[in-house]
Formats: structure tokens, C-alpha cells, sequence
């Protein structure tokens, strides 16, 4: 284990000290937006007090940071047959907010992660990272909200990509103690304790895994794990306290919950068309119940080919939107978003030159409709949500048809 004495210029940085399992882990808390961190990140790699570098970043976001061409090697059409569109959506939205922060400040936030990663590298230290799939830790935050809470962070999502405002100084001050992560969805979604669970107390045990199998694999050796301030002191509990063996813990908080069968809102769709239908043929046969179905799929497919074309798709992507918007409702793993956006990818496929200059485009308006990779997830989310909207009212009417 490397004893030396840290340099006095972090005596002032955020620092807690663990020492488990033959192996000393330094941990220090940084601020995503601060130049003084980055300095301290090169300071304390710069003493050579350590043998082992550990970074609060993923491999999707370490790739990001360090690869500026990391974007163009996506294969869009791939990502949206995964059912990856909204993540994609939302990963520019949080993108479109730290660029804002980065634009007031100076400084691109995280760049203190970057300076870590990028300085094990080039001092030829073992370099890891410990923080869960950014991916992972979306859908978990998704899947434990309500659809109320659900709506109003697709919401703050979609402000985010088209509107740039400027970001308030007491959220910057929160974030100088904070978590890039917490400050974007607090902004989107506001203090919600399912969603904080999952992007804060979660990741906080999640690092603590990663560090102790690190640890496990470099024995008496001195650990440096460069974190976001506001997990210092979680971090550091999980870390000294912590039993359950890291890969089981890592498994655990990896893992996606089960999926429950038809949700809810299904199944009262379902029941109103159902219902709608049975109205009708009692009141006038089977006419008047082919009508209520032909008025419900009137209205739904104007909603999805609406949202289409607003998000300026092809009329092959807006037929498509109008073709799946009656039917996909009723099946929870279809979407009229999803199958229009991978009309419009084929259609208009997005070129190398679309993904190099998404950064620059989604910084304005106008260009999230010109650079054919943002437009593709526009038709994504306006057609989904011109569908929902349809859906209810055409729910509503056939409620107030059956009251």
C-alpha cells in the first residue's frame, strides 16, 4: 500500500478515508462543474500516492467524455428496435442541460472525471469505473414512478431538448455540492423520493460494490475514487459498512423488475373499446358499434399523424404513425413512436455528418428539426405523444357515451 502524505493542496478538497480488507480507498468528493476540481484531480494523480484510479463514470459516459466521435458510431436504427428512443431522448435532454451549465460556467461539467480517467491512462495506472449504466439507472428511476410522475418527467425531458434557458444560480450552487445526475432529473422531475432512490442512494451502493471488487483485485494497494460531492458521505457508508458480497450486490442493482403483465392503463383502454363497441351494437346493431371502432380509430391515427408531422416526418413515417396509432395502445410492447421514428430512420437515414453535428444543431431550435438524428427522435416522442392525447379523448368520449 503507497502511504505517501497527500499534497497539502487537498487538504481543502472534500476527502474521506476507508480502510477495509487490507486496502486503503481515498475518496474524493468533487464538484461536476468546477474547475478547482479538476485541478484537484490532477494534484492529487500528480503525487503519485496512488495505485489504483476509480472514476464515477460508466462506460457509455466515459466513452462520451473521452471520444468526440462517440455519437456517429451509434446505429440509430439499431438503438430504436431496442426500445432505446426515449433513452436516446433523454440522454440529449440532459445533455442539452449540462451544455447549458458548461456555457454559464466555463467549464464542461465532469470535466474533473475526464481529467481522472485520462490521467490513470497516461500515467499507466489501472483505471476503473464504478458507476452503474446511466441506462440502467433511467429505466429503474422510470419504473418506479407513478404515470402521473412519469408524465411530468417526459415533460421536463422534452423542454429540455427544445428550450435553452438559463440555468438558475441556486441550482448551480446545489449542483457545486451535488450530482450532475440528481441536479438534471431534479430540474425535470422535482423532489420525488422513488426517483432520488434510484439516481443517488442506489449508485451510492452500487460504487461501494465496484470499489470493493476492485479492491479485491488489487490487494494492499491505495485506491483513489474521484465521485460527485453529494456521494461522499453515502459512499463512504456503504463503503465501511457494506456485507453483501459485491457481485451479488452489483446483480442486484443491475437487475430490472419483472415486467407485471398488461398494465393498467391497458386494460381500461381495452375495457372502453370493449365497452364502447357494446354500446353500440345495443343501441343500433352492428353498424352503430362499427362506428364507435371507426370513430376511435379516427381519432387515434389524427393524433399519432399530427404529432408526426410536427415533428416534420415523412408522409411514409406520418402514414406509419396514422396506420399504428389505433392499434398500439392496446399492446403494451408496441409503440406508434417507435414505429414511426424507425420509418423515418430508414426513409431518411441519418449520415455520419448528421451525428458529428447533433451537438451543434439541438443547441437551436430550428436545428432539431434540420439534423435528421434529432428529427428522428422528435418523431419519436411527438408522435407518441399526439397518440396519447388522442387516446384520451376518444377515451373520454366513450366514457361519456357509456355514462
Amino acid at each position: 500500500m503507497n502511504d505517501t502524505t497527500l499534497p497539502a493542496a487537498l487538504a481543502d478538497q472534500p476527502l474521506a478515508r476507508v480502510d477495509r480488507d487490507g486496502v486503503r480507498y481515498t475518496l474524493l468528493g468533487t464538484a461536476h462543474v468546477s474547475k478547482e476540481s479538476v485541478a484537484a484531480v490532477e494534484t492529487a494523480l500528480a503525487s503519485g500516492a496512488f495505485d489504483v484510479i476509480a472514476v464515477e463514470l460508466d462506460p457509455a459516459r466515459h466513452r462520451a467524455l473521452t471520444d468526440p466521435n462517440a455519437l456517429a458510431k451509434l446505429d440509430l436504427v439499431q438503438a430504436i428496435k431496442s426500445g432505446k428512443a426515449g433513452l436516446l431522448a433523454a440522454n440529449l435532454a440532459l445533455a442539452a442541460y449540462q451544455r447549458r451549465l458548461s456555457e454559464q460556467l466555463g467549464v464542461e461539467p465532469g470535466a474533473e472525471l475526464k481529467a481522472a480517467a485520462v490521467g490513470a491512462t497516461a500515467r499507466g495506472l489501472p483505471m476503473v469505473l464504478i458507476d452503474r449504466d446511466i441506462g440502467l439507472t433511467f429505466k429503474r428511476a422510470w419504473g418506479r414512478l407513478g404515470f402521473w410522475k412519469r408524465s411530468m418527467l417526459g415533460a421536463g425531458l422534452f423542454s429540455s431538448l427544445i428550450i435553452d434557458e438559463k440555468v438558475e444560480d441556486d441550482a448551480i450552487e446545489k449542483l457545486k455540492q451535488g450530482d450532475v445526475l440528481e441536479a438534471s432529473f431534479a430540474e425535470f422531475a422535482g423532489q420525488s423520493p422513488e426517483l432520488f432512490e434510484a439516481v443517488i442512494a442506489e449508485r451510492d451502493r452500487y460504487m461501494a460494490a465496484k470499489l470493493r471488487e476492485a479492491g479485491a483485485a488489487h490487494p494492499g494497494k491505495h485506491v483513489l475514487a474521484v465521485v460527485g460531492a453529494g456521494h461522499l458521505a453515502g459512499l463512504t457508508a456503504a463503503l465501511e459498512t457494506g456485507t453483501v458480497e459485491p457481485a451479488t450486490q452489483i446483480a442486484e442493482l443491475e437487475s430490472l423488475p419483472k415486467d407485471e403483465g398488461m398494465p393498467w392503463f391497458t386494460i381500461i383502454l381495452v375495457g372502453l373499446l370493449l365497452g364502447g363497441f357494446a354500446w353500440g351494437w345495443h343501441q343500433g346493431g352492428i353498424e352503430t358499434g362499427g362506428m364507435v371502432l371507426l370513430q376511435w380509430a379516427a381519432i387515434t391515427a389524427a393524433g399519432g399523424a399530427l404529432g408526426c408531422l410536427a415533428a416534420g416526418g415523412h408522409p411514409l413515417s406520418i402514414l406509419a404513425a396514422a396506420l399504428a396509432s389505433p392499434i398500439t395502445p392496446l399492446h403494451p410492447a408496441l409503440g406508434s413512436g417507435t414505429i414511426s421514428a424507425l420509418v423515418e430512420a430508414w426513409v431518411r437515414k441519418p449520415d455520419y455528418a448528421d451525428f458529428l453535428a447533433l451537438r451543434d444543431d439541438t443547441r437551436t431550435l430550428r436545428g432539431w428539426w434540420k439534423n435528421r438524428v434529432a428529427r428522428t427522435l422528435l418523431n419519436f416522442f411527438l408522435t407518441s405523444v399526439g397518440t396519447a392525447l388522442a387516446v384520451w379523448a376518444a377515451g373520454a368520449g366513450m366514457i361519456a357515451k357509456l355514462l
